[in-house]
Parts: structure tokens; sequence; C-alpha cells
């Protein structure tokens, strides 16, 4: 009866010990830490990531915006809202398919003067 009651008394220590709960809080914030640390890994602007990206913000509204990664290089452009002009050449032809995809088809170089 005596080696239960011993027992007992040692299980009741050990929940009562204050270092058990810095260990959880310990345990926890390892865990956020670990997710937070794959959310920037898979974002594609995450600024360890080499990759060429190219991310739009609000497609075909009045406040589009467009942010372009070139490996350490990034630039942001804003819509402006104005039809753009100025004078080209026809450069090539674009396709959509029943897909709904597109295909661009570049014209050949016209012949010199």
């Amino acid at each position: 009866m005596a080696e239960k009651r011993k027992l007992h008394i040692l299980e009741d220590e050990e929940l009562d010990d204050p270092i058990l709960s810095v260990v959880n809080a310990v345990d926890v914030f390892l865990v956020i830490i670990a997710i937070l640390f794959i959310i920037v890994m898979e974002n594609p602007l995450n600024p360890f990531n080499s990759d060429k990206v190219i991310v739009v913000k609000n497609p075909g509204e009045a406040n589009m915006e467009m942010t372009i990664k070139d490996g350490e290089k990034m630039e942001k452009y804003q819509s402006t809202g104005k039809i753009g002009q100025g004078e080209g050449m026809k450069a090539g032809v674009t396709y959509r398919l029943k897909d709904g995809s597109f295909v661009y088809v570049p014209e050949d170089k016209p012949a010199g003067p």
C-alpha cells in the first residue's frame, strides 16, 4: 500500500512541474515556425527562389497590378486604366483554341527595301 501511495505522490509532482508546460509551449512554437517556413517557401515571390515569375493581381480591373520577378530583380507595374498608343508594326497573330488557350504565331520578317 505504501508503494502505491509513493507512486501516486511522484505522479502528482510530475503533473505540477512548470518545466513540462514550458517544454510543451516550445514544441507548439516549433510547429508554428515550421508551418510559416513552408508558407514562405511556397510563395512564388519568396526571396530564396531564383525563378522567373509573373504575378498578376486583380486581372482586368482598373486597379490591376503586375509583379515581375527575374532572379533577384523585382519590378512592379500598376495599371493606369488608359489605353496605350504608339507606333509600331504587326509582329504576329494570336489564335484562341477550342480549349480556351492562346497560341501566338510570329510573322516572318518583312523583306528589306
